[in-house]
């Protein structure tokens, strides 16, 4: 057997403790509701008392008092007066509108202003891209030359290695690892005699420079 709460009118209520039959078994009704109409005064308009403290916050606002009027007009009791913004807000109010709504002549003078700021940069661009265009024949040649002296030093250091290890195993008799600390001494011995070389020959080079006479000009006719 089922049990439901049913709503029942208040003109069937002879019927309303009777069971029902259903397909399912017998539906036992265990209470009724009769709601009551509610009380509102639709005629009159609601106008909040802003000296009452059980009046919510919000309904004591100019905002508030501007909905009022424009429903009720006259009827609201409210001043229209004083629903006109103050000098401060309307002076607020002018510089948004300014802001966000600018007359024609200030937009034409800001899209001038952007398409000039924007051809300068254009303008910049191209000047940087034509100097460096300018210099590319110079920087490549510049590469090219940089990378012929690498590739001919990494050969001298190549070939100097190679003379030096060959030196060392003349000098020892056998293969001497270059890291090896009787070839590191060697290197540096070889290097001390080749300054000494280079400075004997540059002193010798100034003597001679020294000794040369000097050819007097010739006298102008």
């Amino acid at each position: 057997m089922w049990a439901f709460n049913l709503v029942v009118s208040p003109w069937n209520k002879a019927a309303a403790n009777e069971p029902v039959r259903t397909k399912c078994g017998l539906i036992l009704p265990t209470a009724s509701y009769n709601p009551k109409p509610l009380k509102l005064n639709l005629r009159e308009p609601y106008i909040p008392d802003k000296d009452s403290e059980k009046t919510p916050d919000w309904q004591k606002t100019a905002h508030y008092d501007r909905k009022l009027f424009g429903r009720y007009g006259s009827a609201s009791g409210i001043d229209p007066t004083s629903l006109w913004p103050s000098q401060e807000q309307l002076d607020k109010i002018i510089a948004e509108e300014r802001e966000w709504h600018p007359p024609l002549e200030v937009l034409l003078k800001n899209i001038e202003a952007k398409e000039k700021e924007e051809t300068e940069k254009r303008l910049a661009k191209e000047k940087v891209i034509a100097a460096n265009m300018a210099k590319m024949p110079k920087m490549i040649a510049d590469w090219r030359r940089e990378k012929r002296e690498s590739k001919q030093k990494l050969k001298e250091e190549k070939a100097r290695r190679a003379k030096l290890l060959a030196e060392a195993r003349e000098r020892f008799g056998y293969a001497v690892d270059p890291r090896s600390p009787k070839f590191l001494e060697m290197v540096a011995e070889i290097e001390k005699e080749e300054k000494k070389k280079k400075k004997l020959m540059k002193r010798r080079l100034r003597e001679e420079q020294a000794a040369a006479p000097v050819t007097p000009p010739a006298a102008s006719s």
